[in-house]
């Protein structure tokens, strides 16, 4: 086994703009509506919930925004990350793929998301914003906006989706080492998250539900404003960092992907990876297949219904047209905590309408065994997230060792799994089960869809 294994950009590399990809299609993607008038939401129906910079990147169709230098020398703590060549993982696998991956875990929080949790901090407090209200699922994005916040002097708080809470503490330590007030999913400190209490005193918790008590908090404290870590086009924007570099260091590489997998729960992670190869797809420079990979347990978008519906439980948000299980559907328990979310990212889910990428769902037991073939081949251990990714990557790469096709495959491994290996304890037990979704449930879910 020989022949490079990483590929390291400079901090001159660093991209100084995000790509919007709504540049580039056909037709733009349909607008939020306010749930009262059924019409396009405008800047003033989102200015309790975000700056007015941020605001402007949800809507702009310029091609690319400039990325402001006070987020580029934050970005330089980490910033540009390495692209690897999975030599290990093809030796093990017996495969003639080449399987290369971009590690977002060397990120201070361990994941992809400070690459928009930094920007978004950034702006609101640039616009005066004292405090940030948000919601999270297995920890990553609280504990991204907890630094971010620390870092331009915001105050936070956290809701933390109840399964999450209780499998990941560390998480918890992380985000209040970071300054963060965090609260368990649903709580007694919103009125939505009593009213599901006083129905489900059990209740495990969902993004939804994690989303509406964030989004009502902000809405009642005029110097709070809520921040989003996945589903909107901003978010969605600030994260095609990790593709712009991995395009650069394919090209010290001298090689090109025929496959781009990543994990989906709302969109931010495969979106920043795919969004700027797409791109390139699009101009007709290169021809990758592009495949977005989500939980058996909450399949938006291989098994949801694209329409209009509340990106959270409580219809406190805006109507967002999106792939999804319906507002009401609150999944199971399981360990890939950040992929429990209803719905599918508005852009996304209007590119798959597109028939711009593929999707395919995959239980939990299978990602994990991938996850731990991945780490005992290359030596991290990565979140239960983007196991999903893996589990395709396997299965591609396995396909490839049968048919000799020397197929290029790359993924994001947006984090690593140091704060969470209680769920890795229970695949290696033999104590983890699938939680597919039954019909009987998808169609009660579904159900709660509004028309239209």
């Amino acid at each position: 086994m020989t022949g490079r294994t990483k590929y390291l950009l400079d901090e001159a590399d660093l991209p100084t703009r995000w790509y919007n990809v709504v540049a580039d299609l056909a037709e733009p993607p349909p607008p939020p509506l306010h749930p009262g008038t059924g019409e396009p939401v405008g800047p003033d129906d989102l200015a309790p919930l975000f700056p007015q910079a941020l605001i402007a990147q949800e809507v702009t169709a310029d091609r690319y925004v400039d990325i402001p230098e006070e987020v580029l020398d934050v970005y330089r703590l980490w910033r540009p990350s390495p692209l690897y060549r999975a030599r290990r993982l093809e030796k093990a696998l017996g495969t003639p793929a080449r399987i290369y991956y971009k590690y977002e875990g060397v990120s201070p929080v361990g994941s992809h998301k400070p690459n928009t949790a930094v920007p978004q901090a950034f702006y609101n407090a640039a616009e005066g914003v004292r405090r940030l209200t948000t919601e999270t699922g297995a920890g990553q994005w609280g504990s991204a906006l907890a630094f971010a916040s620390a870092t331009f002097g915001l105050e936070c708080e956290v809701w933390q989706v109840r399964a999450s809470y209780d499998q990941k503490p560390y998480r918890k330590i992380m985000m209040e080492t970071f300054g963060a007030k965090l609260h368990p999913s649903p709580s007694e400190e919103t009125a939505s998250g009593r009213a599901v209490l006083a129905e489900h005193p059990d209740s495990t918790g969902s993004l939804g539900i994690a989303i509406s008590e964030a989004v009502e908090k902000a809405a009642a404290d005029p110097d709070a404003r809520y921040a989003l870590g996945s589903v909107l086009n901003h978010v969605l924007l600030h994260q095609t960092v990790i593709g712009e570099e991995a395009l650069k260091q394919f090209e010290l590489a001298e090689d090109t992907p025929d496959l781009i997998v990543g994990c989906t729960g709302g969109g931010s992670n495969f979106g920043g990876l795919a969004f700027p190869f797409l791109r390139e797809k699009l101009a007709g420079r290169i021809a990758p297949e592009i495949l977005a990979v989500e939980p058996s347990a909450c399949p938006s978008l291989t098994r949801g219904k694209y329409a209009y519906d509340f990106g959270d439980t409580a219809g406190l948000t805006p109507l967002l047209k999106m792939h999804t299980l319906g507002h009401e559907f609150i999944p199971d328990p399981i360990h890939a905590g950040g992929l429990r979310y209803h719905g599918m990212s508005p852009l996304l889910s209007h590119i798959y309408e597109l028939g711009l990428i593929g999707a395919v769902a995959i239980p939990q037991q299978e990602c994990f065994a991938a996850g731990v073939r991945f780490a005992r081949s290359e030596g991290i251990i990565p979140a239960p997230e983007p196991t999903h990714a893996l589990a395709a990557c396997v299965r591609e790469a396995l396909r490839c060792k049968e048919t000799g096709e020397e197929k290029v495959i790359l993924t994001a491994l947006c984090g690593h799994a140091h704060l969470d290996l209680p769920a890795y304890a229970a695949y290696l037990s033999g104590d983890m089960v699938d939680n597919e979704l039954p019909d009987s449930v998808l169609a009660e879910a579904l159900a709660s869809v509004p028309a239209g």
